[in-house]
C-alpha cells in the first residue's frame, strides 16, 4: 500500500493531463499512487493517460458527476492513508510532497499546503494576479489560516495534502465553491493546517477555468459560503459581537449583523472623526478602547494590510487571539 495517494479530476484535459499527472509521478516522493478520474470526457483525455507507462497511475473511466463527484470519487478509489489533490491542467513542483509530508509529520498535522505560482495556459507567469497571489502564499501558520478563512480560502485547493479523515468529509454539492466549503467545514471540525514555505505548484488560470465560468464560484457564491460557516461556527448561538471597521468593507457586514439578531456592541476605527459617532446603533470607539476578551466575538473587516498587522498588535496586547477570538472577513 502506498503511503501517499495523488487524486486528480479530470474532465476534457486531453491537452493538459499527461503533463499534470507526470509532474507527479516525477516527484522525489515516490512511496504514491496517482488516481486520476476521468469525469465523463467527450475529447481525447482517456488516450492521453494511456500514453503514460507508470505503473502507479490508476486511471477510473466514470460517468459525468461534476468536479465534487469526480473528486470525492477518487478519494475513495485512494489506498493511502494520506491524500493530495491536484487539478488536470496544474503542474506538481518536484519536491512538494516530499516537505508536506515530512511538515504533516513533524508538526502533527492534519493537512499542509503551500504556496503557489498563478501561470498561464503557456506556463507564463500572470502579473494581473499578483494581489491574490501574495495573499493565498501568505498565513503560513495554522494560527493564521483560522483567523483569516472568512476573507477567502487560505488555502489553494490543488495544493492540499491531508489525512484521510480530513478529506472524507468529502466535497458537498450546491450553489456555492465545493473547495471553500470543505476546508471552513474542516476547521470548524478542529482540524489543523499549514503551508510549506515552498511554492509547490503552478496554477494555471485561464478565462475557460471553472472558478471564473461557473455561477458556483461567483463572489455572491464565496459571500454566501463564508456567512454560513460564520454563522455556523464562531457566530454560532451569539447574540453580541464586536467588531473592527467603519468604511465600505464594514457597513455591509454590520447591516448584516443586525438582520441575524445579532447586536453589535462597538465598532473599533482608527479615524478620529468617526470615533465618538454611532453606526448602526453601535457606539465607534478607538483602537485603545478595545475591550479585553469575555467570550465576545470580534469581526475585523479591514483590508489594507499594513492596517491589519497594527490590528494584530493591538489583539496581542489585549489577548485576543487571531482565529480564536477575533476572524478577519471581507
Amino acid at each position: 500500500m502506498p503511503s501517499l495517494s495523488v487524486t486528480i479530476p479530470a474532465f476534457n484535459a486531453e491537452t493538459t493531463i499527461e503533463r499534470s499527472v507526470e509532474s507527479a509521478l516525477a516527484s522525489t516522493f515516490g512511496d504514491l499512487e496517482c488516481i486520476v478520474v476521468d469525469d465523463g470526457s467527450t475529447d481525447d483525455t482517456l488516450r492521453a493517460l494511456e500514453r503514460i507507462k507508470d505503473r502507479r497511475l490508476r486511471v477510473i473511466a466514470a460517468n459525468r458527476a461534476g468536479v465534487a463527484g469526480a473528486a470525492n470519487r477518487a478519494i475513495r478509489e485512494a489506498r493511502a492513508p494520506i491524500i493530495a489533490r491536484m487539478d488536470a491542467d496544474d503542474f506538481c513542483h518536484p519536491t512538494r510532497f516530499e516537505k508536506q509530508m515530512e511538515l504533516l509529520d513533524e508538526a502533527g498535522l492534519h493537512g499542509v499546503g503551500g504556496r503557489v505560482r498563478i501561470v498561464d495556459r503557456d506556463g507564463k507567469h500572470v502579473p494581473t494576479m499578483r494581489r491574490y497571489e501574495d495573499w493565498v502564499n501568505d498565513n503560513l501558520d495554522n494560527e493564521s489560516i483560522r483567523a483569516f478563512r472568512f476573507v477567502e480560502s487560505p488555502l489553494v485547493n490543488p495544493t492540499m495534502t491531508a489525512r484521510r479523515e480530513v478529506f472524507e468529509l468529502g466535497f458537498r454539492e450546491g450553489a456555492f465553491p465545493e473547495d471553500y466549503d470543505l476546508w471552513l467545514r474542516a476547521m470548524q471540525a478542529g482540524f489543523r493546517f499549514a503551508k510549506v514555505e515552498d511554492i509547490v505548484l503552478d496554477w494555471t488560470d485561464g478565462p475557460g477555468r471553472l472558478t471564473r465560468s461557473h455561477p458556483n464560484y461567483s463572489s455572491a457564491a464565496f459571500d454566501r459560503c463564508r456567512r454560513e460557516h460564520l454563522l455556523a461556527g464562531p457566530l454560532g448561538g451569539v447574540d453580541e459581537a464586536r467588531f473592527w471597521g467603519a468604511g465600505q468593507t464594514g457597513k455591509p457586514w454590520l447591516r448584516w449583523l443586525r438582520e441575524q439578531g445579532i447586536n453589535v456592541e462597538c465598532v473599533v476605527e482608527v479615524s478620529p472623526r468617526k470615533i465618538g459617532e454611532t453606526i448602526h446603533g453601535a457606539p465607534v470607539i478607538p483602537p485603545e478602547e478595545l475591550p479585553a476578551v469575555d467570550g465576545k466575538p470580534l469581526l475585523i473587516a479591514v483590508g489594507a494590510p499594513g492596517a491589519r498587522k497594527l490590528i494584530l498588535k493591538r489583539l496581542d496586547e489585549v489577548g485576543c487571539r487571531p482565529g480564536v477570538d477575533a476572524w478577519f472577513v471581507a
